[in-house]
């Protein structure tokens, strides 16, 4: 990734932790507990002693109220890294974001962090960011909307852009060239519309028409059914669910038939309803592979007792990157935010990935076929840029 680094040790430090994801009881890491506090002070040497040796890392998550579950989630596989790398110069402490996310980002700030794993919203990251930014101290958040994206606010959340357009690209490259699409009235509806339009217009294919729907039983089988009326088209992509695609893919076509191909988006990753349906089979969609995270989700059901949530590799992504750059970080120093961006990349839970100068998160996908009774890749995500 780095000019200073060598490739290879990014790949020895993920093959180390993730061989197994063996857990190192005496790992040198340490993690502090959440905090909410909004008084902005110097740290506690009784709480957060000064440290010499170890960088400061805050984790700003919900840990309380609707999302407090994802979040401790998360907060579990930082913990994980820690302990599975046996870091020991990196210090992780945890602030509750959900009921003030500035006065948890101004605490984290106070406490001398000079890098933030999160927010996980959206509507967070202004106000986290509003803190951070005057101390000069980065955002590596969870979310995925790339609008939030700058040189010093690093968007890790799975993109769904990048899903379309990986699924797309490849069912073009199997001979589709007219498509359709039935697209939720949504911000997602929107974002998945956009990144359809930009791909068929970089290789060459047509929209051939869209509908719309509500998110609901009889709008989105109303919605196909319009789109059989127009015809024309042989690909046609859903951009919801699984469970509404199923039924929007009995209208469009009968059991049996080819055509059109149905494709969708990273929403049907780990819905294995899918493969019940007669009308999906054959369907494509694309996701980050899910080989690494096998392991990952065994480990972390070992230890604490429960499925993790699948962005909470994102976590334990993270804690791998900043380890990473803390090879060339000095302690008390600003966090070196440029490193971030060569093109080698990193290689984590779920893949390599890498992030663009507009501080969006690149990833590589596989393409996965819907069969009967089972899911089969078809494109196997690259291994590296």
């Amino acid at each position: 990734m780095f000019a200073t680094f060598k490739r290879g040790l990014m790949v020895a430090l993920v093959t180390l932790a993730l061989a197994g994801c063996k857990v190192i009881p005496d790992g040198g890491g340490q993690i502090e507990g959440p905090t909410t506090s909004p008084v902005v002070e110097a740290p506690d040497a009784a709480v957060l002693p000064q440290d010499a040796t170890r960088h400061r890392v805050a984790l700003l998550v919900p840990l309380s109220g609707r999302n407090a579950d994802v979040g401790q989630s998360i907060a579990n596989a930082t913990t994980m890294a820690l302990l599975d790398t046996g870091a020991q110069d990196l210090r992780i402490t945890t602030y509750d974001t959900a009921s003030n996310a500035q006065a948890a980002a101004r605490r984290a700030i106070a406490d001398g962090n000079k890098l933030i794993l999160g927010p996980l919203l959206r509507e967070d990251v202004d106000a986290v960011l509003a803190q951070a930014r005057p101390a000069a101290v980065p955002l590596i958040t969870f979310s995925n909307d790339v609008s939030v994206a700058r040189p010093d606010v690093l968007v890790l959340g799975y993109v769904p852009e990048q899903s379309i357009a990986r699924t797309v690209n490849f069912a073009i490259d199997q001979g589709a060239r007219n498509f359709a699409a039935l697209i939720p009235r949504s911000e997602y509806g929107n974002t998945a519309l956009a990144a359809l339009e930009q791909t068929l217009a970089r290789r060459g294919a047509r929209l051939v028409s869209t509908e719309r729907f509500d998110r609901g039983n009889t709008s989105i089988i109303s919605a196909a059914g319009r789109l059989n009326a127009l015809g024309g088209f042989d690909t046609v992509l859903i951009a919801d669910g699984a469970r509404l695609a199923t039924l929007a893919a009995g209208e469009l076509k009968k059991a049996g038939e080819a055509l059109p191909s149905i494709i969708g988006t990273e929403l049907w990753s780990g819905e294995m309803d899918i493969t019940r349906a007669n009308a999906m089979r054959g369907a494509w969609f694309s996701a980050v592979p899910d080989n690494r995270y096998g392991q990952f989700a065994e480990s972390y059901r070992s230890r604490f007792g429960e499925q993790p949530y699948r962005i909470s590799a994102l976590g334990y992504d993270a804690v791998l990157m900043t380890l990473r750059v803390a090879r060339d970080w000095r302690v008390g120093t600003n966090f070196p935010t440029s490193v971030m961006f060569a093109d080698g990349g990193f290689l984590g839970v779920d893949g390599v990935f890498r992030f663009g100068s507009n501080g969006v998160g690149q990833r590589a996908m596989e393409v996965r076929e819907v069969k009967d009774g089972s899911i089969s890749v078809v494109s196997p995500a690259p291994t590296k840029f």
